[in-house]
């Protein structure tokens, strides 16, 4: 379905023609036009669906077409970080260009002057605000904030939040908003949190669930079946001929990203590390020069799994294998964006091939396991069942050393 064909403003289309936006994804078409009926909403859908558009146009067309006053809040958007909440104030401002609608982001960080700004535009009135809970919060607590005449209310990434100890935060939040108002979730998975949550803050919402895709064909899948001591030794094979494009390393918490990071340096790679112990000054620094190429690798933790837009990343590692299947496809989909090629690598340590099978169930096939190089000794068998037997046959199409600009290959 294109966007011409939703009840969506002239403005609305004008600015989607600008950006080059023209056929709408599944939870887009299904989304759109509930939320545009007012009802309340449920969407379960991954990040990289389009779901951040899905809800942004119709709430854009809505503000636009009501004329809801210029001096209050009227919509929230909450997010469980601040790379994401950054991420949809700039696709509100791309998608709100030819209208007169304004927002705000209201996120964490250490510059007094960032706070002071996103007090001002709190208390003059911003039709949109974007905000992560505990900053909304710091807000709120200082009395100035008036909540009461919000006609929408959305939850992106409510999983997400609620997995980071936010249920409370929003609860906070909701006791501030008028019970007249339309309530949108966003999540990439529903389980019985999600479900409480709903059940107390919307009003006989529609659920819209769209089933977990597999990740893109394009994506050239493989893992290293390894020690944990292996590891590190295995990405000094991969980049030791070429220096790496820009790789995107997952690691399973923030120590454990500290600690490849130091080692990486040690191998003298051009490498930045992000993980919730950074600073906001520093976490948009690393960002940014990763984004422009000037730090070749990145390691982080989930938190950059979901919702961060990067376009040319040519290869993903999962230093450790994620915990569920949706992570993995999250943790990938980082890859072969934008018609691009892109390759994901997995390392699966004896204690992790259970987990890695269930995500190969999941994917309903068997991701080819390369051989460790020889020169780091007897890799483990992979025996998911026992974590002990099993073979590794075959042979991987692609070169040894990776170095982003080749993927050939096809899964």
């Amino acid at each position: 379905m294109k966007f011409s064909e939703l009840n969506l403003d002239d403005s609305v289309l004008q600015a989607l023609d600008a950006m080059n936006f023209d056929e709408c994804t599944p939870v887009q078409e299904h989304a759109i036009p509930i939320i545009l009926e007012g009802k309340d909403l449920i969407a379960v859908a991954q990040t990289g669906t389009g779901k951040t558009a899905a809800y942004l146009l119709p709430i854009i067309n809505q503000l636009s077409q009501k004329k809801l006053p210029e001096d209050a809040i009227n919509c929230i958007v909450m997010s469980p970080t601040r790379e994401l909440a950054q991420q949809i104030d700039q696709q509100m401002e791309g998608f709100s260009y030819f209208m007169p609608v304004s927002s705000v982001a209201v996120y964490g960080g250490n510059d007094g002057s960032l706070f002071e700004q996103q007090r001002r535009g709190l208390t003059l009135g911003a039709d949109v605000v974007v905000a992560t809970p505990g900053r909304l919060l710091s807000h709120l607590s200082l009395g100035y904030v008036d909540l009461s005449r919000v006609s929408y209310f959305v939850l992106d990434e409510a999983d997400r939040m609620l997995d980071m100890g936010f249920y409370d935060d929003i609860m906070q939040v909701v006791k501030q908003l008028p019970k007249e108002r339309q309530t949108i979730m966003f999540s990439a998975t529903m389980p019985a949190n999600i479900q409480k949550l709903a059940n107390n803050i919307m009003n006989n919402p529609v659920e819209v669930k769209l089933a977990v895709s597999k990740p893109a064909e394009k994506i050239v899948q493989a893992a290293y079946v390894c020690y944990e001591n292996q590891k590190l030794g295995i990405i000094q094979s991969l980049f030791s001929d070429q220096v790496p494009e820009k790789v995107l390393i997952f690691a399973s918490s923030k120590l454990k990203v500290k600690e490849v990071t130091k080692s990486l340096k040690r191998m003298k790679l051009n490498v930045g590390e992000m993980h919730s112990d950074l600073d906001q000054t520093h976490r948009e620094l690393i960002m940014h020069e990763f984004k422009n190429g000037r730090i070749n690798i990145l390691v982080a933790t989930d938190i950059v799994s979901r919702g961060i837009d990067i376009d040319d990343i040519r290869l993903v590692i999962n230093y450790d294998v994620p915990h569920d299947s949706e992570d993995y496809v999250h943790r990938i989909g980082r890859t072969a964006r934008a018609n691009n090629d892109g390759v994901a690598i997995t390392f699966i340590n004896d204690k992790e091939q259970s987990a890695f099978k269930t995500i190969e169930t999941f994917l309903d096939k068997t991701v080819y396991k390369i051989p460790v190089p020889a020169e780091l000794g007897e890799a483990p068998e992979y025996s998911p069942r026992s974590n002990k037997g099993g073979s590794r046959k075959g042979s991987f199409k692609g070169k040894k050393n990776y170095s982003g600009r080749s993927s050939k290959g096809r899964d």
